[in-house]
């Protein structure tokens, strides 16, 4: 199934103690269904010293949320995801092209 959330989209947290916070999507896991939003769920992680961490001590980093506690911004506003399917005529053969769509105005996302 195609996952209405990927990397990169702007999304609105709508649950949980971070509700209302607005971030990038950095990951996307479709098999435990959770997205890692930056500055969303931050959480203090006790870090063992290490090469990419010297020092080590306690680092504060993101967490991931289920993906039903995120919404799609689109123009600034949260709104639902649907997809359309159109058939697109390339060298000569017709392909279909499934496509992300808001579903409060109708507009392609990408």
């Amino acid at each position: 199934m195609a996952s209405k959330i990927r990397r990169g989209d702007n999304v609105l947290v709508t649950t949980g103690k971070d509700k209302g916070k607005e971030g990038r999507v950095l990951s996307v896991d479709r098999k435990k269904q959770r997205v890692l939003v930056e500055g969303a769920n931050k959480i203090k992680k006790h870090q063992k010293a290490n090469q990419q961490n010297p020092q080590g001590g306690i680092i504060e980093r993101e967490a991931p949320l289920h993906i039903s506690n995120v919404a799609y911004l689109h123009k600034g506003s949260p709104t639902r995801i649907g997809f359309i399917v159109e058939t697109e005529e390339r060298g000569g053969k017709t392909k279909r092209v499934k496509r992300r769509v808001a579903k409060t105005t109708g507009e392609i996302i990408d």
